[in-house]
């Protein structure tokens, strides 16, 4: 393994593996099915970039997220090493011309989704490819018990029948032991090898606290803890509103979310990153390749859609090895909030049917067309046109996309058309006059035949690299050529594209996938409870009820989270505050915060002993957070 050591300390600059990352390795090089379930931050990339590197060919690498394979493409060509990503909006002939590289440009890494797979000439064209590693990313995908069930990469298994003898490699951060399974039937793995990390973090702190006000309680973790900090929130408008909050307390915080164009992005992650900012404010778009050490509290200000996605998110702290804090902050109205968004919201199949075919509608995509074409999609107008609720839409979109009918991109993008408006002599004549420009105009000409006849959709990085120019050098020379009058230029924005990767059959494609429906609106319902049982069971250890759902078992309290602190409390001292509570709201209600400051008493405690008057049914809280004395008591 000494070339695997050479590898890693020359492109990961360092000089050991993490457990199991060499065993992974080595079984892969061995030619051996591998099976790797490593929580976040256990560097699953390494695990299938460094073999492949290693050995002649190329790596081909399946995965769903779109954003994790440009981060991926981009970390290896900042190594220096040859990687392509056959993402959305490419044209047949890009596609074409991309697959030529990888076949002969000496290229080590072709990722891909696993719809990709579905289309026949491109399957062809990579069953010609030197491939010596398939690499399955994100693989609970495959199975019907996964949190992110998606039925191409029930495709994947064919790859078997075309490359016999090239190991599968299978790697994901969350999976139960129904999943686990699952995976390697559905895969067609052969007698596997199976690797496991533990996902037990020794030094991270589950803290699950009740709480009204949610804001006063950040500020007192983010002034006890002034370390980095990632505040986890559902929805956009919250990062901009946390944000807002926490700087109008003398805090500083940036934001990041699907809505914000690559460089706002890059600006804001750079803020945090260098530390010119305490705290990240974030959806769940904000982690994949964030790989920060001193991370020292993680906090959920609203109710995860699940205890997977949870624990992958809480998995960002603490990578330093130093004692970490993941938070989760409760108030009586989450339950609600949390079913009304991830429950009430989930379609049934007339829906699913109604939305389909307004879709099509929407983008004039006529009965057994629209295979491969790309729009450009803005959420809100949508609904709006067709008075359909925004989160049902969103949800039913998500829905097709995991059925591979169509492929949502929920980055931020700016959608470039040109064409040239002076005839082709006279673009001839502008070169010669500027020798400067002539390469990259040369390059659109050749990309882009009917470039002179109609508005084309202009991609500058496509062009970039077959120019080796800059991006930001293709970019100016567009704004010269529109001020000279040589092009017509329009930019316009959106929040997202989509591209349909089936010809439309309207009822035909929803029986297909309706039959999936029931089963993904079963399982997300059971995800949400089990949400809501980790954030009210206060009689086990919070490590203990993570490590249960995940199929492990351990057999001590962990000491540190927020039940295993309450336990070290005091029953007398317990009682004393009862009765002093009791007292107090017998003269009249009071929240929390009031009852804390009447009392003086330390905020855990009053939480506690609340918690205990409310199940005892002693006391009753309102809509409004006040707590109150049952009427048998007054």
């Amino acid at each position: 393994m000494s070339k695997a050591h050479e590898i890693l300390e020359k492109y990961w600059k360092h000089n050991t593996f993490r457990y199991p990352q060499e065993e992974i390795i080595t079984s892969v090089l061995d030619g051996k099915d591998t099976f790797a379930l490593m929580p976040t931050g256990g560097g699953k990339s390494i695990c299938f970039q460094i073999p492949a590197l290693m050995q002649e060919g190329i790596c081909l690498v399946i995965s769903p997220l779109v954003a994790l394979m440009k981060d991926q493409v981009q970390n290896l060509q900042n190594k220096g090493i040859k990687a392509i990503a056959l993402t959305g909006g490419f044209h047949q002939e890009e596609i074409i011309n991309l697959l030529d590289n990888c076949e002969f440009g000496n290229y080590k890494f072709l990722y891909l989704s696993p719809e990709r797979l579905q289309n026949d000439w491109i399957l062809e064209r990579i069953k010609n490819l030197p491939i010596n590693l398939i690499a399955i990313d994100e693989a609970h995908c495959v199975s019907q018990w996964g949190h992110d069930f998606r039925p191409a990469y029930l495709k994947i298994a064919q790859l078997k029948e075309y490359f016999p003898k090239v190991p599968f490699l299978a790697v994901t951060a969350s999976a139960t032991v129904r999943v686990k399974e699952d995976i390697t039937k559905q895969l067609k793995l052969d007698n596997p090898k199976v690797f496991s990390k533990s996902f037990y973090r020794e030094n991270i702190a589950y803290m699950v606290f009740e709480t009204e006000d949610k804001l006063h309680l950040l500020q007192q973790i983010l002034t006890k803890n002034p370390d980095p900090c990632i505040i986890y929130v559902t929805n956009r408008k919250s990062c901009l509103e946390t944000v807002h909050q926490l700087e109008s307390h003398g805090f500083t915080a940036t934001y990041y979310h699907g809505g914000l164009t690559y460089k706002d992005k890059e600006r804001n992650m750079k803020l945090w990153m260098d530390e010119k900012v305490q705290v990240m404010v974030a959806t769940n778009a904000f982690g994949m390749g964030i790989d920060k050490a001193n991370v020292k509290t993680i906090i959920h200000l609203h109710l995860p859609q699940n205890l997977e996605n949870y624990y992958q998110e809480t998995g960002r702290a603490g990578r330093n090895g130093d004692k970490a804090f993941a938070v989760l902050l409760n108030n009586p109205s989450d339950v609600m909030h949390a079913e009304a968004q991830f429950l009430n919201v989930l379609p049934d199949k007339a829906f699913l049917n109604l939305l389909f075919i307004k879709l099509c509608n929407y983008f004039q995509i006529a009965y057994g067309e629209g295979i491969e074409e790309q729009f450009s999609f803005n959420l809100n107008q949508f609904c709006s046109k067709y008075n359909f609720p925004l989160l049902k839409t969103y949800s039913t979109l998500q829905f097709l996309d995991r059925q591979g009918v169509i492929t949502l991109s929920q980055e931020f993008s700016e959608k470039v058309k040109i064409q040239f408006v002076i005839p082709s002599k006279e673009v001839i004549r502008y070169m010669s006059l500027n020798p400067n420009d002539e390469e990259i105009i040369l390059t659109i000409l050749r990309t882009y035949p009917g470039v002179y006849d109609m508005q084309t959709t202009f991609n500058a990085t496509l062009i970039a690299k077959k120019s080796d120019c800059s991006e930001q050098e293709v970019s100016s020379l567009l704004e010269k050529l529109k001020e000279k009058q040589v092009i017509e230029l329009s930019a316009k924005n959106n929040d997202a594209s989509i591209t349909f990767n089936e010809v439309r059959e309207d009822e035909r494609t929803i029986n297909r996938i309706s039959k999936h429906l029931e089963a993904q609106n079963k399982l997300k319902t059971e995800q949400l409870q089990s949400v809501l049982f980790y954030s009210k069971e206060n009689k086990t250890c919070k490590n203990k009820l993570l490590m249960r759902y995940f199929g492990e078992t351990i057999k001590e309290d962990c000491g540190i989270c927020s039940y295993c602190i309450a336990q070290k409390k005091k029953p007398q001292q317990r009682d004393t505050i009862s009765d002093k509570i009791i007292a107090l709201l017998k003269i009249g209600d009071l929240n929390s915060r009031d009852i804390q400051k009447k009392t003086n008493l330390p905020k855990d405690d009053i939480i506690f002993v609340l918690q205990n008057l409310l199940e005892n049914d002693i006391i009753s809280i309102n809509t409004t957070n006040l707590y109150s004395i049952k009427k048998q008591l007054n």
